[in-house]
């Protein structure tokens, strides 16, 4: 059984740090147009599994298509660190880059992949 832990992590130069709660147990990786260009692999939290612990102040915020997804990243460093939205379920979410996670072996984690290409 997956275990919770925390995690913190952030952009390349560092303005930008977060904390996040989850099990990592599985991540997305999507082929949609900003998910394969930016190399996102994707872990899904609640809002109170999350907390931006600096840079919302230098935060950028990129929306396309039917701007339902806050694209979040530095404008310095140009990371993607995270995004928020709106769940299926209704409830907001943040979607973490578990590439921008410290101490974690992306290459170990269980990927599926998504056909956000399709949509």
């Amino acid at each position: 059984m997956p275990e919770t832990r925390t995690y913190t992590g952030g952009c390349h130069c560092g303005k930008i740090r977060f904390e996040v709660k989850t099990e990592l147990d599985r991540v997305l990786s999507c082929n949609c147009s900003i998910c394969s260009k930016a190399g996102w692999l994707l872990a899904f939290v609640p809002t109170e599994s999350f907390t931006l612990q600096s840079g919302a102040e230098v935060l950028s915020d990129y929306q396309f298509a039917k701007k339902r997804i806050h694209h979040l990243f530095c404008p310095d460093c140009g990371i993607h660190p995270f995004g928020r939205g709106i769940a299926p379920d209704g409830r907001d979410t943040w979607a973490v880059n578990a590439r921008c996670l410290e101490g974690i072996d992306v290459e170990a984690l269980a990927v599926t992949r998504f056909d956000g290409k399709s949509l």
